[in-house]
């Protein structure tokens, strides 16, 4: 899967610097913080006396913390904070929401290593693992350190399988490959807490979590194109007690509706409007209807972010063209 050249570059780079910092995108689900905290223990493996600190700006929804190294991540990046940046999960720099303030981290004048499966990255760092076909970032991480001759622990293989689980719905997604299962199987092999990692993610969820889901049912409409769409405001959020990181995996829900050729959730955040979308359609893709926003992602899971806020009519809409972008005839 990966290039034995682009490994020891990356091994280079990582046994050479004096600061680590790793960073996923915004709004982080199980993949981003499952890469995050795997590729941060190998690190310590790879370069054992290196500071390694991890960065989000948005800290990690709350079912995550049998995650250790999640109560690690900070929000603040400062210039000093490292020499070798290393991204995962990430199709651009601007879902890091820290390309503005250092663009020398994208840019090439600092050294960087991406770890990527969104078929839109075009390759930012200085050391690229960007596979389309992969079903998670986590899957590149372990053929990334089984090619370089790494142990995986129990807690870097629990890391690595949330982002698996989560990014496969479960295994039950189209993407749950062959090697995924036999990616899992070595994963549960070193020791990862498969019990624990889906009584967290699948089987709990905070009174709010509950009241929020139930205004995304409430409240979805069907458009004209098959689609099922649901949209919260801010008031939505206030009036439930719920964070924004507890919307996590309600969009499944939405999508599970039969006959939709397409799903998304709208929420509204700080004067910026929030798009998921999904599809379980081969004749979609939604990672078309998402660039239309100059969003991104996968052909059956994207999502966007745009300035504004929703404004409700008879119902929530999207323009017909920008819906049909993504939709064959």
């Amino acid at each position: 899967m990966l290039k034995k050249e682009d490994i020891d570059r990356a091994l280079v780079l990582i046994r050479n610097a004096k600061r680590i910092c790793c960073m996923c995108h915004r709004n982080p689900d199980g993949d981003a913080i499952g890469s995050i905290a795997g590729i941060a223990e190998l690190c310590i493996q790879i370069a054992p006396d290196t500071p390694v600190k991890l960065f989000c700006v948005d800290p990690s929804p709350p079912l995550f913390s049998y995650l250790p190294w999640v109560q690690r991540i900070e929000q603040e990046l400062h210039p000093t904070e490292g020499d070798v940046f290393i991204v995962v999960d990430c199709a651009d720099p601007k879902l890091t929401e820290y390309h503005e303030r250092f663009p020398q981290i994208f840019g090439g004048t600092w050294s960087s290593i991406c770890f990527d499966h969104h078929e839109t990255n075009k390759g930012f760092g200085t050391v690229n693992f960007v596979i389309a076909s992969a079903a998670s970032t986590c899957e590149i991480i372990v053929a990334f350190a089984e090619g370089a001759g790494l142990a995986i622990s129990s807690e870097i293989a629990t890391s690595l399988l949330t982002g698996f689980y989560t990014d496969t719905g479960g295994l039950l997604h189209s993407n749950t490959t062959p090697n995924v299962y036999r990616t899992v199987a070595r994963l549960l092999r070193a020791g990862a807490r498969h019990q624990t990692m889906t009584q967290s993610v699948f089987r709990t969820a905070k009174l709010s979590t509950l009241r929020l889901w139930g205004r995304v049912l409430e409240k979805i409409a069907v458009t004209e194109e098959g689609g099922a769409i649901s949209a919260l405001t801010e008031s939505d959020f206030r009036a439930t007690g719920a964070d924004y990181s507890e919307l996590t995996g309600a969009i499944d829900y939405v999508n599970a509706v039969p006959g939709m050729r397409f799903s998304l959730v709208l929420t509204e955040r700080g004067g910026k409007v929030k798009g998921s979308l999904r599809t379980l359609r081969d004749d979609v893709d939604v990672a078309k209807m998402a660039a239309t926003f100059q969003g991104g992602g996968h052909r059956k899971a994207a999502g966007f972010a745009v300035e504004g806020k929703l404004v409700p009519e008879t119902r929530w809409k999207v323009k017909k063209p920008s819906i049909e972008s993504g939709i064959k005839n």
